[in-house]
């Protein structure tokens, strides 16, 4: 089969104009950094998971290879295609609806092209946390999330995005699709195919929607900075926070100078709180007391650090701004 009759045969799954061919298809062949380029034959934008599992078996039948991308927020070039400009780009940014919240169950599933945030923002409009949080939450997607087992800044107490899911809906190479968007929790039936799917980076399948665990909003949310003069000081930090402040450190962060030293470079607008340390932590702690009393615990935690000489400077935001400052 040719190029045009192929292109054409994928116009009659997912509708003319969205398959893109020709033209200026940078965003799609480009990562984020500019660091990885290709070239596809044509982007591919599938409404539903009928279609996709119907553009892979056209795939599959004429022997082309295919690249899966959500967001393409990612720095590694998992998402781009080759130069060769024979690969098919599934872009799956049309999949972007919440399907359902189960307030009772704590889970909500979404599509594959559902954007971070909106996830965060749905479970937040029932009152709810979805807990993982990245820089690129406003525009990464949870298929790429998933796909990548991200991480983000609150693994310390909630995990990697494999702890966050629950079941998957997935198109497998054959175009096959597994049904699996389960959100049983007490589940030791059979092999774990979700996890084999989570983390694969599309090599197995093409996710295409999942069932992930929601969790109780906590009260109130205190985030800090510390200076630290070695990496084995950042660590007696940890261990005396997990002993003072308990589950409720979610986020523990080490940077050290150079790195702060890059954004102090390119960000001079924001603010260095403590400027010149070997090694500087963020922290968040998050807890079920009023926030003041929250604020209270992580000072003092950080005031005995200075104390035993496990930090040398510190600060507490006072605000929901400050806070968003720091992590800034």
């Amino acid at each position: 089969m040719s190029d045009a009759a192929f292109v054409d045969t994928l116009r009659a799954i997912v509708g003319p104009a969205q398959v893109l061919v020709g033209g200026d298809l940078a965003a799609y062949e480009a990562d984020w950094r500019k660091r990885y380029r290709g070239r596809a034959l044509a982007v591919v934008r599938p409404g539903h998971t009928d279609e996709v599992a119907a553009v892979v078996r056209a795939c599959a039948a004429a022997g082309v290879s295919l690249v899966p991308q959500g967001g393409n927020t990612g720095l590694v070039g998992g998402g781009v295609p080759n130069a060769s400009g024979r690969q098919i780009l599934l872009s799956l940014g049309r999949l972007n609806r919440v399907r359902h919240v189960d307030v009772d169950n704590l889970t909500l599933t979404a599509e594959a092209g559902c954007v971070l945030q909106a996830v965060q923002d749905a479970a937040e409009s029932h009152g709810l946390l979805y807990p993982l949080s990245l820089a690129a939450e406003g525009s990464c997607t949870i298929g790429g999330n998933l796909a990548t087992n991200a991480g983000g800044t609150q693994v310390l107490r909630y995990g990697n995005a494999r702890e966050l899911c629950l079941g998957l809906e997935v198109v497998t190479a054959r175009g096959d699709t597994w049904h699996g968007l389960t959100g049983l929790r007490k589940d030791n039936t059979g092999y774990d195919l979700r996890d084999l799917f989570v983390g694969s980076e599309g090599t197995l399948g093409v996710i295409t929607a999942a069932t992930l665990k929601l969790f109780p909003r906590p009260a109130a949310s205190v985030t800090a900075m510390a200076a630290c003069e070695s990496v084995e000081a950042a660590v007696g930090l940890l261990n005396l926070a997990r002993d003072r402040l308990g589950p409720g450190l979610t986020g523990f962060e080490l940077m050290e100078r150079f790195a702060l030293s890059l954004v102090e470079r390119h960000f001079p607008q924001l603010p260095r709180p403590l400027p010149g340390a070997p090694w500087t932590v963020l922290m968040e702690h998050a807890g079920t007391q009023p926030e003041a009393v929250e604020r209270d615990r992580l000072a003092s935690a950080l005031e005995a650090a200075l104390e035993q000489g496990l930090a040398t400077d510190a600060v507490v935001a006072e605000s929901i701004a400050q806070s968003h400052a720091l992590w800034h």
